[in-house]
């Protein structure tokens, strides 16, 4: 982690960061940076991939045709909507498929009660998925009430026994609130980071590299967000991204192997 880049603002927020996570606050402390990644074969990127369809209009069959895209292709997570949880679980028992199903939470506004997300968070788990990707509540934040975010957040992973990845829609906030978001995020226990839900704009490189700063090795790093090629993949791996959200995985394992 680059000092320089985060004390200041840890500092002034250090009031409300210290209500985070105990450990998360005290490794805002440390230096430690995230080794140099191995170059990537194409199954290790598929395993990266979060294979996402979220288009409100998406029918019964386009939800099968990712699940058999994932599997065919060894693609690591399919990332959907709630509604089609189940139909997920089928179709991976069906294939004898090995990814994991992933659901979005409050998507794309992030504007619901707590008490509404927190359900929604439990409801998702204890009907079989691995993973939620969750909005971090943009109005509250927008609006500088970041003891609000924080308590949400807190809540949320309280409430989900498995995967948490905070989308922190980095495209549409300020640098400054770039890094506010992430700390906050950061010390509510999250998984993953997340950039975007890439509704209201792409991921960048530049974004990823930020994250990646913060989380050092305590939680993960994904990019979302207009990825669409194997080359974008790849800049966003090495930019520091574990997880690559993207509508068009197959498209990113297109040729024999990948070098950094």
């Amino acid at each position: 982690m680059k000092k320089e880049l985060w004390q200041e603002r840890v500092i002034e927020l250090q009031e409300l960061l210290t209500r985070g996570s105990v450990e998360r606050w005290e490794s805002l402390a440390e230096t430690e940076m995230r080794e140099v990644a191995e170059p990537l074969e194409v199954s290790d990127l598929a395993q990266a991939i979060d294979h996402t369809l979220l288009d409100p209009f998406a029918r019964e069959e386009d939800i099968s045709r990712v699940c058999a895209e994932a599997a065919h292709f060894g693609i690591g997570t399919v990332c959907l909507f709630p509604c089609w949880m189940l139909l997920a679980k089928q179709m991976r028992d069906e294939l004898k498929g090995a990814f994991h199903i992933c659901v979005v939470i409050d998507f794309p506004g992030g504007g619901e009660l707590t008490v509404t997300r927190v359900k929604a968070v439990e409801n998702a788990f204890k009907r079989g998925c691995d993973e939620v990707d969750i909005v971090i509540p943009l109005s509250l934040f927008l609006s500088g009430n970041y003891t609000a975010v924080l308590e949400d957040l807190l809540s949320v992973r309280e409430a989900a026994p498995g995967i948490v990845k905070v989308i922190l829609e980095m495209s549409r906030l300020s640098p400054l609130r770039k890094k506010d978001a992430a700390l906050i995020a950061f010390v509510s226990g999250a998984d993953f980071l997340k950039t975007s839900t890439g509704v209201n704009g792409k991921a960048v490189e530049e974004d990823v590299r930020l994250l990646r700063d913060l989380a050092g090795k305590m939680c993960g790093v994904k990019a979302a967000g207009g990825i669409r090629s194997r080359h974008e993949a790849l800049s966003m791996l090495k930019a520091g991204a574990d997880r690559i959200g993207s509508s068009a995985g197959p498209l990113l394992l297109e040729g024999p192997k990948l070098h950094e």
